[in-house]
């Protein structure tokens, strides 16, 4: 069982930054995947970005690439995501979630934070 606690969210105006962190209460296995996604109001939750654990391999959701950035701290079992130029559309509840297998962007998650709200305003 991993718990998983995110922070960092908040208010900022668009263009803004913010960096979102992940705590893990354990450290994910070589072969886990620890990933983002976000959920707007009314809408379904998405894919943001995803890391591997072990090899700190990235990927991204096209909406995002080139702004956002994943990474992991292995000492603090720590994931963050920083995220830059951001638009109003990226408004939404955030949540980091871990992977024990399958395909990193579409597959099934297994382990889920509460989600921290980041809005951005104009």
């Amino acid at each position: 069982q991993v718990q998983l606690v995110e922070s960092g969210g908040g208010l900022v105006q668009a263009g803004g930054s913010l960096r979102l962190s992940c705590a893990a209460s354990a450290r994910p296995f070589n072969s886990n995947v620890i990933g983002w996604f976000r959920q707007a109001l009314g809408k379904e939750r998405e894919f943001v970005a995803a890391i591997t654990w072990r090899t700190g391999r990235t990927t991204y959701a096209d909406s995002v690439k080139d702004r956002f950035t994943i990474s992991r701290d292995n000492a603090k079992i720590m994931v963050y995501l920083q995220m830059q130029s951001l638009k109003l559309e990226d408004t939404a509840v955030y949540y980091c979630a871990v992977q024990l297998a399958g395909d990193w962007r579409t597959g099934t998650y297994d382990y889920w934070g509460q989600g921290t709200q980041v809005t951005v305003s104009s």
